[in-house]
């Protein structure tokens, strides 16, 4: 209705057509779609190991709340397979904890720490997000595709790569920075993005966290507050109160 009675306008009155912006989409698809990797019936069941897990889990939660242990045994089920989601553990969960299946679907869905298509050994998660992207996310990310010689979303032939684009990990104070699988990789240059790259080629797991010296995320120039002992009682209060 918008477009026809832009089009109208602009017949009429001669003025520039009414545009809007697409819709910018996310590189994951929300609904399932079959593939020969993830189907209803790739193989999936819980280690004698896992399911032990599993149900420890589910015991910290009491009666009638066994269902809010959904994220957890999903995380166990991904970490179970290496790294990523496919439908049939999805529905191990839900058989485990009696839910509804498409219950299980809009958590797996929501949350992006659930990968739900097959990816490499190691799973490159660029942030560019705005804090990422004022303090050089750009410049790393067209790094990781130079070097890994792939684009976001693909899998490096080898198998031991993937990339993806992420929109803020948690790790603003430290931006630029990636997650590969588990671990933080802060404070980034270009160089020690390519150096991360190459020792985990060479099978090594290079050292998590800022890579510009910083312990965590404390002030680059020292600490700013709180750099002696603290007053004692009634500090600043008035003789006559």
């Amino acid at each position: 209705m918008l477009s026809s009675l832009a089009k109208t306008l602009a017949s009429v009155r001669g003025v520039r057509h009414i545009h809007r912006s697409a819709a910018a989409s996310s590189d994951a698809l929300f609904s399932h779609v079959d593939t020969p990797e993830n189907n209803v019936d790739t193989p999936f069941e819980f280690t004698p190991e896992n399911l032990k897990r599993a149900k420890a889990i589910m015991s910290i939660y009491p009666d009638g709340h066994k269902k809010a242990a959904v994220i957890p045994l999903l995380d166990l089920a991904q970490r179970q397979v290496g790294n990523w989601l496919p439908i049939s553990a999805m529905h191990a969960v839900a058989s485990l904890l009696q839910m509804p299946r498409m219950r299980v679907y809009e958590v797996a869905t929501f949350y992006t720490m659930f990968v739900r298509d097959p990816v490499g050994k190691y799973h490159v998660q660029v942030c560019t997000n705005t804090p990422c992207w004022l303090r050089g996310s750009d410049d790393i990310m067209a790094a990781v595709q130079e070097k890994l010689g792939i684009k976001t979303g693909e899998t490096t032939k080898d198998g031991l790569f993937t990339l993806s684009e992420m929109e803020c990990l948690g790790a603003c104070v430290n931006a630029p920075m990636i997650q590969i699988n588990d671990d933080y990789y802060e404070d980034l240059q270009v160089s020690d993005t390519q150096e991360i790259l190459d020792t985990l080629a060479a099978g090594k797991k290079p050292k998590a966290g800022p890579r510009n010296g910083r312990f965590a995320a404390e002030p680059l120039g020292g600490l700013t507050s709180l750099t002696g002992p603290p007053p004692g009682p009634g500090f600043k209060v008035r003789d006559d109160l």
